[in-house]
């Protein structure tokens, strides 16, 4: 295996050699059936140990031959573990292991008992009988036609899993994402992943623009995909909103996409981005409103009316003040700091009592101005007046 280009000797040491092993697992220490997260056991050939492995599994049964390709990791509690990066499933190579794959739960209808009878009867050929004459399971003692139907249903929710998880993998898409992407859209996925991979990063945490674009790239969508430019635009504004910023001027949207959509074979054009823009727009996918100003602002629509019924929400408190006695709070507070021998600017002072009768305010400044001392005399005020109080620090102080 080479090593990424570029590292320095001690991070090309540290880099994981990769390698690939076979094994047939032998049961399952824990298993995640929403994320897929694995640790289990495995037997491996010429092995008189069992191999512990970790990784994500679409669907992993004791009995299953699996070929595995990833690192060896030392945990410090567990000792070495071998790290899945891809896997596949492989046909068991022997009647026990045969039987056993057939027994484990992994196909419904099929019990350890009814697995021995159907090996007993067709040998090495058993997977081959139950993929292409699966209703020669009848020369079977105990096996009825309806359970046919079962075991049928479930071998082909089986290869359905293979199809999806060897589909993907092939386009450079990881075991995790891979398992994240079936439970999501089960038999869909390679027919959404292959239409519209950007929808992955709408519909899957931990997917985001820049994974889904490189499944896209992989699969051959057209950098130019409408598909792209929409998803590349809901990106943009998302990275905005995590600096804080409900919505972007269009001017800018479409700056931060042509950079986020050209590439060395792609050139995104301002007129480009601007009409899918506007198509989005008109499908009600974005919000433009334009400010005082007359500049169009972008929004996302959760965004947009998150902040117009935060405002709604706002105006109506502020419509219906606290019933307060300001003359009491007046005197209170001159009694405060005369008590404690301190001195409140005017705008302290405005603040205190603004938050006696207020039921929201704003309370602003630079750094060292008094912000903290004012809000101690304000919680001192409210616990003179009897009120309960609780505190919150959204920015961790």
């Amino acid at each position: 295996m080479s090593t990424p280009p570029n590292l320095s000797p001690q991070q090309v040491s540290a880099f994981p050699q990769h390698e690939t092993i076979t094994g047939v697992v032998e049961r399952l220490t824990f298993y995640s059936a929403e994320s897929g997260y694995t640790v289990a056991r495995l037997t491996r050939p010429r092995s008189n140990e069992l191999t512990t492995i970790v990784g994500s599994f679409a669907n992993i049964q004791p009995g299953q031959t699996l070929q595995l390709t990833g690192f060896w990791r030392d945990h410090p509690q567990f000792g070495p573990q071998f790290q899945v990066i891809n896997y596949q499933e492989t046909k068991p190579a022997t009647l026990t292991g045969i039987e056993k794959y057939l027994g484990s739960g992994l196909i419904k209808g099929v019990g350890p008992v009814t697995a021995k009878r159907i090996v007993a009867h067709f040998g090495l050929e058993t997977l081959d009988i139950i993929e292409n004459q699966i209703e020669r399971l009848i020369e079977v003692q105990g096996i009825a036609k309806k359970r046919i139907t079962l075991i049928k249903n479930a071998w082909s929710t089986q290869k359905a899993i293979k199809e999806v998880m060897v589909f993907l993998q092939g386009h450079g898409v990881s075991t995790t994402y891979a398992v994240k992407i079936y439970k999501q859209y089960k038999d869909e996925a390679i027919a959404t992943v292959t239409k519209n991979p950007y929808q992955l990063a709408a519909d899957i945490y931990g997917i985001g623009f820049l994974t889904a674009d490189k499944i896209a790239r992989n699969i051959g969508i057209a950098p130019d995909s409408e598909f792209r430019y929409r998803a590349g635009i809901v990106h943009c504004l998302s990275e905005a909103a995590e600096d804080g910023h409900c919505y972007l001027p269009q001017s800018e949207l479409i700056e931060s996409v042509i950079k986020l959509l050209t590439t060395e074979s792609h050139q995104s054009t301002e007129e480009a981005v601007a009409i899918i823009i506007k198509d989005m727009a008109l499908a009600d996918d974005l919000i433009r409103e334009r400010d005082e100003e007359k500049t169009l602002l972008c929004y996302k629509p959760t965004y947009f009316h998150t902040e117009q019924n935060l405002a709604q929400l706002i105006r109506q408190r502020l419509e219906k003040p606290v019933g307060t006695d300001i003359e009491r709070v007046r005197d209170w507070i001159e009694r405060f700091t005369a008590s404690r021998k301190i001195q409140l600017s005017e705008q302290q002072r405005q603040a205190v009592e603004t938050a006696a009768y207020s039921k929201i305010m704003i309370l602003t400044g630079g750094p060292g101005v008094g912000k903290t001392f004012t809000t101690h005399t304000i919680v001192s005020l409210w616990k003179a007046m009897g009120k309960s109080i609780a505190l919150a620090a959204p920015t961790g102080r």
